[in-house]
């Protein structure tokens, strides 16, 4: 780039405060058999120098020209120019709208612009052809740039592509926008150099112009890169595409160079930096391709099966080796944390392959001290103290987290105590499921079982058999109804209890031995009022039987002088009934006996 002498001072001072660029960053990485290669072309139809004519093409063409082995895995388009943007172009005809763009600002109104779209699909769809990049028009606000030499326009596709025949490399590609007054450095960690056969790093930049050789250098690992006679060691950014060896590449680069003899089998890190001492050069891409056998053990969550009222967990996970250039060890540490305390361990049984997974499960028995809901993470390569063992691509991507919430039953329900009278033994029949709709509870048989105890109902074990006549054995007795809500259930509790009720008393009887009426049948005393007296006196007065509850009256006699255990006459007799219970009086009245 070259500035009127009139205005250089003061564009520097601009420039000093003037930077928006998008710093290079990694934006994509591959790993495996892949390589890539990069085609585009200039809009410019000579190098900015002087009194050039101040013309700029709105399309140009260039080729691609893989080997038949050489598979499509991504295309990116780059393109830029100057001023604040076109960011709708063609590709063959095709409309392409930027899908990340990128604005440098130059000062004094000046202003360069780049722009990104992945255009995978159309590289794949049309293959080895000629692409022309059309519709790209800055040619209304070029002319201030020209005067100043500073305009340029071009378009360039990295294509990233997969063979079978290549080692197992590591492509990253790093983008932005960011200028190269001063340098721009990468480090590139998580390397494990086998073979520096076939490393290599390029770049695409824009306005670099060949009569400017100040201080334009590539350096990987502190060691200076060139490629003479093509790119000069203090020329880096002269116009040139290294896959064609064209000089005529004006105003931009598509530079690639091998770094064999720079990076050392072995290797962790490689740092590489670019620098430019006077041209005012803009980066949009670089790429590394470096043989680094690593695998990149990730892990996900695929299932947790959580019980009601249990603190343990049931977890089915799998680990990935996906984006990865070695197999991962078998072996490999698994640690399941909740809340950051780790609360169980586990590891990868089988090696894993490059691309491949295995799945897993794990059961977790949460403590009391966690919280019902907590964060589970789940780290592979972590041996529990928060190391791991095996030296990967990417140690940042080994952790899976989730939000985990236990299970609890709320409080049971108490409902109305029930009472019924006393049907014998201190017991009554019980309808179970009409007490809960007596409740206002409604719901089919499925969906509700009852127990004697709360262990039962938590285990879904020994409930009761028949719920439509149920007796109790104790009063007061409790009954507990499990009512299943997803995700858990409902627990209701039902107090039973029996009371003695007044007895009925008949008005005669027939001991005649026809099996029907033959005995003083007092309903609702006989093993309720168990303490019972039962005296019978004639219409004498005199007293003819004693009975209790063992001894219900037959009819026949056993008191008085004469006649015991003989059937008494025909006749009203009359009856006092001592309950000996404090609720109740003696009942006295009186009973016909017939024959």
């Amino acid at each position: 780039m070259r500035f009127k002498q009139s205005t250089v001072f003061i564009l520097i001072l601009i420039l000093s405060y003037t930077c928006f660029g998008q710093d290079i960053e990694l934006f994509q990485q591959f790993n495996g058999r892949y390589d890539y290669t990069v085609i585009g072309n200039t809009l410019n139809l000579v190098e900015n120098e002087g009194d050039s004519a101040c013309d700029i093409l709105t399309s140009s063409s260039a080729t691609l020209n893989l080997n038949p082995n050489q598979t499509i895995e991504a295309a990116y388009i780059y393109w830029a120019g100057s001023g604040l943007g076109d960011f709708d172009i063609e590709l063959n005809g095709i409309p392409i709208t930027a899908e990340r763009t990128f604005i440098e600002l130059l000062g004094f109104g000046f202003s360069y612009f780049a722009a990104f779209a992945d255009v995978t699909n159309i590289i794949q769809a049309e293959g080895n052809t000629d692409y022309t990049v059309s519709e790209f028009d800055i040619s209304d606000v070029i002319q201030p740039y020209c005067i100043e030499d500073i305009n340029f326009g071009g378009w360039a596709i990295t294509i990233i592509y997969q063979d079978d025949s290549l080692p197992l490399n590591q492509v990253n590609v790093y983008d932005g926008f960011q200028r190269v007054p001063n340098s721009i450095t990468i480090t590139l960690d998580n390397l494990n150099v086998l073979d520096n056969e076939g490393a290599k790093i390029g770049f695409v930049a824009w306005e670099g112009d060949s009569g400017l050789a100040v201080n334009e250098q590539l350096t990987v690992n502190g060691n200076l890169i060139g490629n003479p006679p093509l790119n000069p060691f203090n020329n880096a950014f002269n116009g040139t595409n290294s896959f064609t060896g064209a000089s005529d590449l004006y105003n931009m680069d598509i530079d690639v160079y091998d770094i064999e003899n720079n990076i050392s089998i072995g290797d962790t890190t490689a740092t590489i930096q670019l620098t430019s001492g006077s041209d005012i050069v803009v980066i949009n891409n670089i790429i590394t391709v470096l043989n680094s056998q690593l695998p990149d053990a990730t892990i996900a969550l695929d299932n947790a099966i959580v019980d009601c009222t249990s603190r343990a967990i049931h977890l089915d996970y799998t680990v990935f080796n996906s984006n990865s250039t070695d197999p991962l060890p078998s072996n490999t540490p698994i640690a399941f944390y909740a809340d950051n305390v780790l609360v169980g361990q586990s590891a990868t049984v089988n090696t894993i392959d490059i691309g491949d997974s295995e799945a897993g499960s794990m059961t977790l028995l949460i403590p009391e001290t966690i919280n019902n809901n907590f964060t589970l993470t789940l780290v592979v390569d972590d041996d529990g103290s928060g190391l791991g063992t095996v030296n990967e691509i990417n140690e940042e991507n080994n952790t899976y987290l989730t939000t985990i919430t236990l299970l609890t039953v709320p409080p049971s329900i108490a409902l109305p105590p029930t009472l019924l009278c006393d049907e014998g033994n201190n017991s009554a029949t019980f309808d179970l499921y009409a007490i809960l709709e007596d409740n206002d509870i409604t719901t089919s048989p499925s969906e509700i079982t009852f127990y004697n105890n709360l262990s039962d109902l938590e285990a879904l074990t020994n409930n009761i058999f028949n719920p439509y006549n149920y007796t109790n054995s104790n009063s007061p007795e409790t009954v507990y109804v499990r009512l299943e809500n997803q995700p858990c259930y409902v627990i209701y509790t039902l107090e039973l209890s029996v009371e003695n009720c007044p007895p009925h008393i008949p008005q005669g009887f027939s001991p005649n031995n026809d099996n029907t009426n033959d005995w003083f049948n007092i309903q609702g005393l006989y093993d309720i009022f168990e303490d019972h007296e039962l005296k019978i006196f004639n219409r004498y007065g005199t007293l003819i039987f004693e009975g209790d509850n063992d001894l219900p009256w037959s009819g026949r006699t056993n008191r008085g002088i004469n006649n015991h255990g003989k059937l008494v006459p025909v006749g009203t007799y009359f009856y006092i009934l001592n309950l000996n219970d404090p609720n109740y009086k003696p009942f006295v009245g009186w009973v016909y006996v017939n024959y």
